[in-house]
């Protein structure tokens, strides 16, 4: 964990290891029903700090308040200094997620851009880059993404994985000081899931600041600092990813991570042992 130079003024010394994301006492609710109850949330700079917990938790939730997308009525976000639950005008939201990338599950890219056009479209238009060194800036995420011979294709000609992999990339080209991934995998081919989670290892490796929310368990141990078991809007523990994924203190977070861990072995069990028949009449082409 990160600590202070002793030899740093009191104010420089807080500063150094105040949070890059911080996140106290958050409610919020949908209706007359609550969906984050209290949440105490730290990601320091550097870190890969990891969400997970059973469906309907509010993990996507905790990700939507940190972008201003979802406003709490209850608690303090603060992103970078940015108040996120104070900001007063669409000019402010737009300010913090020039500074914060966000991955969703579905890739919500251009269908009638290329992937290279993709990628410069928003530095140009949002950052105010040129754009030949917008162009410049995305040939080289392409190839961080290993995506660099798709430059000039289209979305539709790419498969799941690629298409993730360019949404990756083009949240890459703003530059943030912080990338959420929201279950980025979790509408992929299992072929496919590999080729994600190795380009957000890599960024981990080079020290992105990174929140992930993740049915991956393994990956999740591999590549976080922290992880936090979140179940019907509170968090129920928290911790270092080795204590918490080896001997975790919550009996509720034993249940879940020994759940997680069977499932595989169960799904395998379950598949039929004879050829399946299909009505394909059934499945949109």
């Amino acid at each position: 964990m990160l600590s202070a130079d002793v030899s740093l003024a009191p104010a420089a010394a807080a500063a150094a290891v105040r949070p890059l994301v911080r996140l106290r006492d958050v409610h919020l609710s949908f209706g007359s029903t609550p969906v984050l109850k209290g949440i105490d949330l730290d990601v320091f700079r550097g870190q890969a700090v990891t969400i997970i917990g059973p469906s309907g938790s509010g993990k996507s939730t905790i990700l939507r308040c940190m972008t201003g997308l979802l406003r709490p009525q209850q608690g303090e976000i603060e992103v970078d200094g940015t108040r996120v639950d104070r900001l007063a005008s669409e000019r402010d939201e737009i300010e913090l997620r020039k500074r914060v990338g966000f991955v969703f599950q579905q890739y919500n890219l251009f269908p009638h851009l290329s992937v290279l056009d993709n990628l410069v479209v928003a530095p140009v238009r949002i950052l105010g880059r040129d754009k030949a060194s917008a162009t410049h800036t995305a040939y080289d995420l392409l190839k961080k993404v290993r995506l660099a011979d798709k430059a000039h294709a289209y979305p539709g000609e790419l498969s799941g994985g690629q298409q993730q992999r360019v949404a990756i990339a083009r949240a890459l080209a703003m530059q943030p000081d912080l990338i959420l991934f929201d279950e980025v995998t979790s509408a992929l081919d299992p072929e496919t899931v590999g080729e994600v989670l190795t380009v957000i290892r890599d960024l981990v490796k080079d020290g992105m600041t990174c929140v992930l929310v993740t049915h991956e368990m393994r990956f999740a141990e591999e590549v976080s600092d922290a992880v936090y078991f979140t179940e019907a809007g509170v968090i129920v523990e928290h911790g270092p990813a080795d204590a918490l994924f080896r001997a975790p203190s919550s009996p509720r977070t034993r249940e879940f991570l020994a759940h997680t861990q069977a499932a595989p072995e169960a799904e395998r069990a379950a598949l039929p042992r004879t050829p399946l028949k299909l009505d394909l009449r059934h499945f949109a082409i």
